[in-house]
């Protein structure tokens, strides 16, 4: 995510359950119906619970230490399946969705996060239809589990999604989750979590997932998500479109959004298909775009190749910007389309997609290192020296962190402000110029390369950090991330 901070001056120096031919819920008589899901021809994207493939996407859920309501460490899920509808006149979303998981512990129940606004026509496990409740956010399935042991978990929902109110006193964004806007176009952000507020999910970043989403419109509108588009069906004034996403991820890096869509292709010089999605009526900011390339080709020659097959941006009406996964999600503001911030987001490909924190305290594992490598960008641009934005940086950063608590242990209701972003990005600066380019660049490479769909915590990195680096910078990122003041610079 960008920053909350705009652009600063620098004093004159970002498989489905199967499509049943029943409708989900009875209405009442006369009631008109929203849209019903498309029927999925395809054959299921993975062969069974057991198919090896889906061990790409496990992962070692734990209880959130910022944000513990959202989450449920007992589930690890592998493969979301989503056949979703959009209803832009009713304003109703309608889905069926067969979700892999694997059971982390002996239990009783499941339990995932959905709003209570979609309300549940059924939950299948393994075939058999089973109790559950929906109180609040909180989807309790009754079935019995094994540790270790993996299910199929299927379901139908119906509702009006409405977004959640944010963790934040930023001024780019309020609310998480899906917004539906007045011409009945939709999207999605959902840092630190809201993806509940679209499907049933374990909406916690240490559960990495695969996914195959498919998303029914009414032409002219066309859906579009993560990952590569596979397929396109048009009948009967409606449009289908189905996304696979072939590389797991957080359930906060996920995107959805519906409108009137032009597609832009294009490619980067190492050979990555690139597309740029962007509302019919604002095409002009597709030109805002053309730099992408060269921003992958920047960040490429520091981090290696992109990490994953295939990368979009997607065009929302928005204030913001987040780096979801493979199709980034922008806001259509000058601010949030400049090179400066797609480079943010780009970055994040490596460092927060491809391995992020395991709990929210270690948000600053992602921002820091993207606030970094966007200074540098933006001083490859420029007639100034990374030396020098570093240097104004640190002349507020002080003032950031005690507004909003250190880096690693922020207040909670003051998610993703600027203290994640530029302490984090000093640090890093400050341990290049300690440890030298050469070591420096090696290790911030070979970090998410050795790390490659997984989460890590503040221990891990920093011991890793440590241990690679032949040195004990166990005090070094303590003072920089936990303290209450900024370090002295070198």
């Amino acid at each position: 995510m960008r920053r909350s901070l705009l652009a600063l001056p620098l004093l004159a120096l970002a498989a489905c359950s199967g499509a049943a031919e029943e409708p989900l819920f009875e209405r009442p008589a006369g009631a008109e119906a929203p849209l019903e899901v498309a029927p999925v021809a395809a054959e299921p994207a993975y062969d069974g619970l057991d198919d090896p493939a889906l061990d790409a996407a496990l992962s070692e859920p734990v209880e959130d230490s910022v944000y513990p309501r959202t989450g449920d460490p007992g589930v690890d899920a592998l493969h979301y399946d989503l056949d979703l509808a959009w209803d832009p006149a009713a304003e109703v979303l309608t889905g069926r969705q067969t979700l892999l998981l694997r059971s982390t512990e002996d239990d009783d129940e499941l339990q995932l996060d959905l709003s209570p606004e979609l309300r549940v026509g059924a939950v299948r496990v393994d075939g058999e239809e089973v109790d559950f409740s929906h109180e609040g956010k909180d989807l309790v399935v009754v079935t019995d589990v094994v540790v270790d042991g993996r299910y199929e978990l299927a379901l139908d929902f119906e509702g009006t999604p409405l977004p959640v109110p944010a963790p934040t006193t930023r001024g780019d964004f309020a609310t998480n989750g899906w917004t539906t806007m007045p011409d009945g176009s939709t999207w999605t952000m959902q840092e630190p979590h809201g993806a509940y507020t679209w499907y049933a999910v374990n909406d916690h970043p240490s559960d990495k997932a695969l996914y195959d989403i498919s998303v029914t419109v009414p032409e002219p509108f066309t859906g579009v998500a993560n990952g590569e588009l596979v397929d396109t069906t048009e009948a009967d004034g409606l449009r289908t479109t189905t996304w696979h996403l072939a590389e797991p991820a957080a359930s906060y890096l996920m995107t959805i959004a519906t409108g009137d869509y032009v597609l832009t292709e294009d490619e980067s010089a190492s050979g990555v298909p690139i597309q740029y999605w962007v509302p019919r009526e604002r095409q002009r900011l597709a030109r805002a775009l053309a730099p992408t390339p060269e921003g992958l080709a920047f960040l490429e020659e520091i981090l290696g190749p992109y990490p994953f097959d295939t990368l979009g941006i997607l065009l929302v009406d928005s204030e913001s910007g987040m780096e979801t996964q493979t199709m980034i999600t922008l806001g259509m503001t000058d601010y949030t389309t400049s090179p400066a911030v797609v480079v943010h987001e780009l970055a994040h490909h490596w460092w927060g997609d491809e391995v992020g924190p395991s709990d929210w305290r270690d948000m600053w594992m992602n921002e820091g290192m993207a606030m970094y490598l966007q200074g540098m960008w933006e001083a490859s641009q420029d007639d100034y020296t990374i030396d020098q934005l570093m240097d104004y940086w640190a002349s507020f950063e002080d003032e950031e962190r005690a507004a909003a608590g250190p880096p690693a242990a922020y207040d909670p209701a003051t998610f993703g402000e600027s203290n994640v972003y530029y302490g984090p990005a000093l640090m890093w600066h400050e341990l290049r110029r300690d440890l030298g380019d050469e070591l420096f660049f090696e290790l911030v490479r070979a970090w998410p390369a050795e790390h490659s769909n997984t989460t890590s915590s503040y221990d891990e990195i920093t011991a890793w950090f440590s241990e690679r680096s032949g040195r004990d910078l166990s005090g070094f990122f303590d003072a920089w991330l936990l303290g209450e003041t900024t370090p002295a610079r070198g």
